[in-house]
């Protein structure tokens, strides 16, 4: 199995549960409250360990409780901390509306995750040096993102970016990625391109080969996800189940094809995995209180 280093944030998930989602200049009363531990770097990490992977982590979190907590979860998931440090901000938070269709809304605000800079990828390079594999999200600062890539490639790994929250990103981000993994809106952010339909996913999808991406999945929410590189595409339809919350449903898919990937499994094989990881997620709430375990996926029967 080869190894997996993930670069990338760490947050405290608020989530309260409501009917609907608020309009502006509306207060409503909400359902349950809880404190969830997430953050995508996190929730990809915490992903793959449950999975069997053999996965390191690089990020910040404050010297505070949360910090604290976000950290001990990992450890008790077997994610190797011991590339987590503390930053002088406060911890990274995500403020979490889920409505009775198990939709979200989500505001983040980034504390620590946004300190993590070209300076930590240096004093961190054996996490990356001993790692096969390279995930990276985009709730660390872009240069920082840039940077680690440009360090990756150097180094010869594989690397694959979710691009979430979507941004603009430039072209040397983009030329050192190796596999992409958007939703069809982070999809249409990054490539300018207006999606409406398959035509325009796949007119997006070779716009980013164009500029040097190796290989995408676009996934499709309940549709399914869409593989595409130079050579060919193909589309693997969603398994079907009743969704409860979609939190974290885009960092399991994207956890289990690193997982899988790093087992040498071809990439139809790691899809279906991940199709399967992702299914198994929305059917419980919260970040990492949905992601499954390997048994869990071994008897899916969706």
């Amino acid at each position: 199995m080869k190894n997996i280093c993930v670069i990338g944030s760490l947050n405290m998930d608020l989530v309260v549960n409501v009917d609907t989602m608020p309009k502006p200049g509306q207060t409503l009363l909400g359902g349950n409250f809880k404190e969830v531990p997430g953050g995508k770097g996190a929730n990809q990490a915490v992903a793959m360990a449950r999975l069997g992977g053999n996965v390191s982590m690089i990020g910040k979190v404050g010297n505070d409780g949360f910090g604290k907590t976000l950290v001990e979860a990992l450890k008790s998931d077997n994610v190797n901390t011991d590339y987590i440090h503390t930053a002088d901000s406060s911890t990274g938070v995500a403020f979490i509306t889920v409505d009775k269709n198990a939709q979200n809304s989500i505001v983040v605000a980034p504390g620590a995750n946004f300190e993590v800079n070209k300076e930590d990828v240096d004093k961190n390079i054996d996490c990356i040096k001993n790692s096969d594999i390279i995930v990276i999200q985009l709730e660390t600062p872009l240069e920082t993102v840039k940077y680690a890539l440009q360090v990756a490639k150097y180094l010869n790994k594989y690397t694959i970016l979710n691009p979430a929250p979507a941004l603009k990103l430039d072209d040397e981000i983009i030329s050192n990625v190796d596999l992409l993994t958007p939703n069809e809106t982070e999809l249409e952010i990054i490539s300018e391109i207006k999606i409406e339909n398959e035509d325009d996913i796949n007119k997006a999808a070779r716009s980013m080969i164009a500029k040097g991406v190796k290989e995408l999945i676009v996934t499709l929410g309940s549709k399914g996800s869409l593989y595409i590189n130079e050579e060919k595409s193909f589309f693997k339809p969603a398994y079907k189940v009743e969704a409860i919350d979609t939190t974290a449903a885009g960092d399991s898919f994207t956890g289990a094809l690193a997982v899988a990937l790093s087992n040498n499994k071809t990439m139809e094989e790691a899809m279906d995995f991940a199709s399967k990881v992702g299914a198994l997620s929305v059917m419980k709430e919260g970040a990492q209180s949905s992601l499954p375990v390997l048994e869990d996926v071994s008897n899916f029967r969706g």
